[in-house]
């Protein structure tokens, strides 16, 4: 509590910023990815759907253990996305 004010992280991160995903990946390419994996996705604008893709994230699976080690937060459940809204 001390140490983080009682605050944790609300996502992974970012490791490639909004451009640079949208420069190197294609929405529709993403959108093909995500339905692949059963994950439903509703967006204005396919080519921005390329900034939101999984590879333009840290993964949050490490970012999750990280914390939870470090005694940040505790792992309680994983979540299983189904569905994407990109305005």
């Amino acid at each position: 509590m001390e140490e983080t004010f009682g605050s944790t992280c609300h996502g992974a991160g970012r490791v490639q910023s909004r451009s640079a995903a949208k420069r190197s990946l294609r929405g529709v390419d993403v959108a093909r990815a995500l339905a692949a994996r059963g994950i439903t996705v509703k967006t204005g604008y396919m080519s921005s759907l390329a900034e939101e893709a999984s590879e333009a994230y840290k993964d949050v699976t490490e970012v999750v253990d990280i914390t939870d080690k470090a005694g940040i937060s505790r792992k309680i459940v994983r979540a299983t996305p189904l569905g994407v809204i990109k305005g």
